[in-house]
C-alpha cells in the first residue's frame, strides 16, 4: 500500500522556483515520520562505521594468526579498508536499486546479510576467504548507508531534514569512538571475538521492519522507467565530495602518526586525543543546522576553510598541545563538512532521483576516504615528510573552499532552489 501525501495536489512551481515538498505519511497511522523513525535510521547509519573501525585494533593479531599466508602484510590492512573501497565502487548501483525497487525492503535485507557476512570470520579459516567476506560486507554497507540517508531525506523536510542529516554525522562519529574501544577490549579475548558485534544489525533489522515504512513512489518495480537525474549539475558536488572525503579522513588516519613522531607512544594518550578530535566532529555536526540557512555557498567553503586551518596547525605542530589544538579545529570543520556537502548535493533531488543521488554521494565520500592514506603517502614521499604532506592537504582544502565560494554554489543538483527552511 502506498502512503498518502500531505497536500498531494499542490501545483508544480515553475522550474527554478522553490516549492513546498509534500510530506509523506505512514499509511498505517496517517502520521508523518517522527523521532522513532529518525532514531532507527540514525542507528542503522552507524553500521558502516562499525565495519570501518571495529577491527582496527586487532589487525596485528590477524596478521600474526595468518603469518604463514603469502602476502599477509599486504592483505591484512586490506581486510580493514576494502569495505570502504567497495562502498565507493557500488554506491551508485545501490542508489539505482533503491530508486527502482524501494527503500525499506533493501534496508532490511542488507542489515540481515550484514550480520551473517560480518560474523563470517568467526568460522572462516583462511585470510583470502575472510577478505572475500569483507568485500561482501562492503556491498551491504553501501546499501545500508544509501537507504538510511535517502529515507532521512524522504521523511523530513526543511529544518528537520537539516537537523537529522547533521545528527547522522553526530551518531556515526560517537559510534566510531565507542566501536574503537569495544574492538580493542574484545580483541584482548581473541582476534575473532570482535566480529560477534556485527550481529547487532539483526535487532536493527527487526526495528526497521517494525518502524520504517516505504514512502510512495510512482516508479518502483524492476521494469519501471526511472526519472532522469541531472548528472551534469550533480558533477561538481560529487567531485568536491571525493576531495571532501579524503580531507575528512586525514585526521582519522594520520593523527596517531603525528603523535608518534613527537614521541607519544602511550596508546591511552593517543586514544584520548583521538577521542577529543571525534567529539569536536560531533560538535560541528550538531551545530550545522544553525548555519544551514546561509546556504551551501557559505557552509561548504566555511567547513573546508576550518578544516584546512586545522590541518595547517596539525602539520606544523611541534608539541602535543599544538597537536590537540589542530585536532580540535580539524575535527570541528569535519563535523560541518559532510552534512554541508550532502545537503548541497541532494537537497533539491526529487523522490524518484534521491536513491541514485545519495548513492553517488556516498560512493564519492568513501572513495575519497579510501584514497586518503594513499594520497598522503604520495605527498609524504614527494614533499619529504608527514607534516609537509598534511600542510599540503590543508592548503588544498583552503583552495577548494575559496574556489567553491567564488563559484557561488547553490543548494541542489538540479538547478532548482533549495526547499525553504
Amino acid at each position: 500500500m502506498s502512503d498518502r501525501l500531505v497536500n498531494p495536489s499542490a501545483p508544480h512551481a515553475p522550474s527554478g522556483q522553490a516549492t513546498a515538498e509534500p510530506v509523506p505519511v505512514n499509511p498505517a497511522t496517517g502520521r508523518p515520520a517522527g523521532r522513532a523513525e529518525a532514531t532507527v535510521l540514525l542507528l542503522a547509519s552507524c553500521m558502516p562505521v562499525l565495519g570501518a573501525v571495529l577491527i582496527a585494533p586487532i589487525l596485528p593479531k590477524i596478521q600474526d594468526a595468518f603469518a604463514s599466508t603469502a602476502g599477509v602484510e599486504a592483505l591484512t590492512p586490506i581486510v580493514l579498508t576494502v569495505p570502504a573501497l567497495i562502498i565507493g565502487l557500488s554506491g551508485g548501483l545501490a542508489g539505482r536499486y533503491v530508486d527502482r525497487v524501494g527503500r525499506k525492503g533493501l534496508l532490511v535485507g542488507a542489515l540481515i546479510l550484514y550480520a551473517f557476512l560480518g560474523t563470517a570470520p568467526l568460522w572462516l579459516r583462511s585470510l583470502p576467504l575472510i577478505l572475500a567476506s569483507r568485500v561482501l560486507v562492503g556491498l551491504t554497507e553501501a546499501a545500508i548507508m544509501t537507504c538510511c540517508t535517502t529515507l532521512i531525506v524522504d521523511y523530513f523536510h526543511g529544518p528537520q531534514r537539516i537537523k537529522y542529516l547533521g545528527l547522522q554525522t553526530v551518531y556515526t562519529t560517537v559510534a566510531a569512538t565507542l566501536f574503537f574501544g569495544i574492538g580493542g577490549g574484545l580483541g584482548n579475548v581473541g582476534w575473532r571475538t570482535p566480529f560477534w558485534v556485527y550481529a547487532v544489525s539483526l535487532p536493527l533489522a527487526a526495528a526497521v521492519a517494525r518502524t520504517i515504512w516505504q514512502p510512495a513512489t510512482g516508479t518502483s518495480g524492476p521494469r519501471a522507467r526511472l526519472a532522469p537525474v541531472a548528472w551534469r549539475q550533480l558533477a561538481v558536488p560529487i567531485a568536491a565530495s571525493v576531495a571532501g572525503g579524503a580531507i575528512f579522513y586525514v585526521l582519522v588516519v594520520e593523527l596517531s602518526f603525528v603523535l608518534d613522531g613527537l614521541g607519544v607512544k602511550d596508546s591511552s594518550t593517543i586514544g584520548a586525543i583521538s577521542a577529543a578530535g571525534s567529539l569536536a566532529v560531533a560538535l560541528g555536526a550538531y551545530l550545522f543546522p544553525r548555519l544551514v540557512s546561509r546556504g551551501a555557498a557559505f557552509t561548504v567553503p566555511l567547513a573546508l576553510g576550518i578544516t584546512g586551518l586545522g590541518l595547517l596547525v596539525l602539520g606544523v605542530a611541534g608539541s602535543v598541545p599544538l597537536v590537540v589544538v589542530g585536532a580540535l579545529v580539524t575535527g570541528f570543520g569535519n563535523g560541518l563538512l559532510l552534512p554541508a556537502m550532502l545537503t548541497w548535493a541532494v537537497s533539491a533531488l526529487a523522490f524518484e532521483q534521491r536513491g541514485r543521488g545519495t548513492g553517488a554521494w556516498t560512493a564519492a565520500v568513501f572513495l575519497g576516504q579510501f584514497a586518503c592514506p594513499l594520497a598522503v603517502l604520495a605527498l609524504k614521499a614527494g614533499l619529504g615528510g608527514l607534516g609537509t604532506a598534511i600542510i599540503a592537504v590543508g592548503v588544498a582544502s583552503l583552495v577548494l573552499g575559496a574556489v567553491l565560494r567564488a563559484l557561488r554554489i547553490s543548494s541542489g543538483a538540479t538547478g532548482a532552489a533549495p526547499t525553504p527552511a
